[in-house]
């Protein structure tokens, strides 16, 4: 056999064998695939599967928050409201523990008010008991004057919490103690004796300060003490403030 008829006999058998293998049975993949319901069937599936997950996730999230879980949430809520109401977490403290001032005495019902404030609107006889003569001089009375009536000493005490903000030995009104408060309160006690407290010092409400004593511009009134309140750096009557006396 010459080269040209091995060449012709290799291209009959290379022809044979790709007739054979384009005249195979097809896989059974291929037969599945051919199918004309398959495609749609798989479309079908694929978006019942969606569906059902869409409907779990809104599910979820439209549930209601378990008691619990409610709890943690409404509480986290609330301090964020506070915080960003007030611009510091710190402001959530002083907010609550306000207090309401209380007279600076042991026991109110032992002491009276023996020179009232000065009320610019207030009555004639008001006017009148609240001047305040020092030598020659009348001026208006600015806080309430408290003593006992058999004159005895008494603790004076703080009416409400704060720092400490001066203490002096005044030549005239006698040893003062000024306390600073939240809510741009400030507290003066004057006529006092040797203070208990120093300038810088935290007290709390009911805390001693000093004893009630004598001073120069209301020698008359003998052991008292001499009680201031301001609010945002004005003057206001301490009696529209304190409780009732009982």
């Amino acid at each position: 056999m010459n080269e040209q008829d091995k060449n012709k006999t290799n291209h009959d058998e290379s022809l044979k064998n790709k007739q054979g293998d384009s005249g195979a049975k097809p896989s059974s993949w291929n037969r599945l695939l051919s199918k004309r319901w398959v495609f749609p069937a798989v479309y079908t599936a694929a978006a019942a599967i969606i569906l059902t997950l869409v409907w779990v996730y809104q599910d979820a999230g439209t549930k209601p928050l378990t008691q619990d879980t409610a709890a943690v949430v409404n509480k986290e809520a609330g301090a964020d409201q506070a915080i960003a109401a007030n611009g510091n977490p710190d402001a959530m403290e002083v907010v609550a523990s306000a207090e309401d001032i209380a007279w600076p005495v042991s026991n109110p019902g032992e002491i009276e008010v023996v020179k009232p404030y000065y009320d610019e609107n207030g009555t004639e006889e008001n006017h009148v008991e609240a001047m305040v003569q020092y030598n020659d001089t009348f001026t208006p009375n600015t806080g309430i004057d408290i003593a006992r009536e058999d004159n005895k000493p008494f603790d004076v005490k703080a009416a409400l919490s704060g720092k400490v903000t001066r203490v002096e030995n005044h030549p005239v009104n006698g040893t003062v103690v000024e306390i600073t408060s939240a809510g741009n309160l400030k507290t003066v006690y004057q006529s006092l004796g040797e203070a208990k407290v120093k300038q810088g010092d935290e007290v709390k409400q009911g805390d001693i300060l000093a004893v009630a004593g004598r001073n120069e511009v209301e020698k008359t009134l003998g052991n008292h003490v001499h009680f201031e309140v301001y609010e945002d750096g004005k003057l206001v009557n301490p009696s529209d403030l304190l409780p009732e006396r009982k």
